[in-house]
């Protein structure tokens, strides 16, 4: 049986103190405790200024200075066995820090471990671009431009990978409007109409959880189904439609079900 703690004053004991949930950090283990890590460490210290250094949910972070990815990729990669590049981006620290971390998840399948390579630029400072190393960088740092806004220099391909290329700011910032900001609203229509029928068509809407009961353009409401287009912004609505749950026609072997032999529990039992 579960211990029995007392709860009086578990309302005074709040576990942050930020206004929004900060999750709590996994523990950080120091890298002598694995051999194979130990001994990549002292490797790589010998050649390169490795800032800072820990194990990580079994998996050795390293933090190095951003002038040096390429040099320290390709050691990982020609001498300490780490052959695969699995995943690069970067993760917005701009408030904070004023800057982007930028992290490098390698993989050695001769060594069966998986090494972090981090890095810290700030906003408008460029990063070399380790296409020359792996070639499954192309797309993941056209994506790391495309979203965040890091400049790379010596990419072959640099340019937008989702977004359209005359797309205006970055829409994975955190700074970024969940439903787009001016220009996202009216990019369609300007695109497909042009600018003079903004008034006329009117700007698109980018909340996918509004909904507007008097628009019979886009949405239908099960028994209140109108024809397309019709106005009733006057709030008088046409006869409604016979409610039904199934299509016509429906599946065989399944029972239909009418509104007349359901019922609708108003008090929990």
């Amino acid at each position: 049986m579960r211990k029995y703690t007392p709860k009086n004053d578990v309302q005074k004991k709040s576990y942050f103190n930020d206004r929004f949930f900060v999750a709590p950090e996994t523990p950080k283990k120091n890298a002598c405790n694995d051999e194979i890590y130990s001994k990549d460490i002292e490797v790589l210290k010998e050649k390169f200024e490795i800032s800072n250094n820990y194990i990580e949910v079994d998996e050795l972070v390293i933090f190095i200075n951003p002038e040096d990815n390429i040099k320290v990729l390709t050691f990982l990669k020609d001498e300490l066995e780490y052959e695969q590049l699995m995943e690069l981006s970067a993760i917005d620290y701009i408030a904070s820090r004023g800057g982007f971390e930028i992290f490098y998840e390698m993989l050695s399948l001769t060594k069966r471990k998986r090494l972090r390579v981090k890095t810290f630029i700030r906003q408008k400072q460029s990063i070399e671009s380790v296409y020359c190393i792996f070639k499954m960088a192309s797309w993941a740092e056209r994506e790391m431009y495309d979203m965040y806004g890091v400049k790379i220099i010596n990419h072959p391909n640099m340019k937008r990978i989702i977004m359209p290329d005359d797309w205006y700011d970055y829409p994975l910032r955190k700074t970024y409007p969940l439903i787009g900001d001016e220009n996202a609203q009216w990019y369609e229509i300007d695109k497909i109409f042009g600018k003079e029928h903004r008034e006329v068509v009117g700007k698109e809407e980018r909340d996918c959880a509004n909904i507007d009961r008097y628009d019979t353009k886009r949405f239908s409401r099960l028994g209140h189904e109108v024809e397309f287009g019709t106005d009733i912004t006057d709030g008088k609505e046409p006869e409604h439609t016979p409610l039904s749950y199934q299509e016509e026609g429906g599946v065989p072997m399944i029972k239909k079900l009418h509104k007349d032999d359901s019922s609708t529990i108003k008090d929990r039992r």
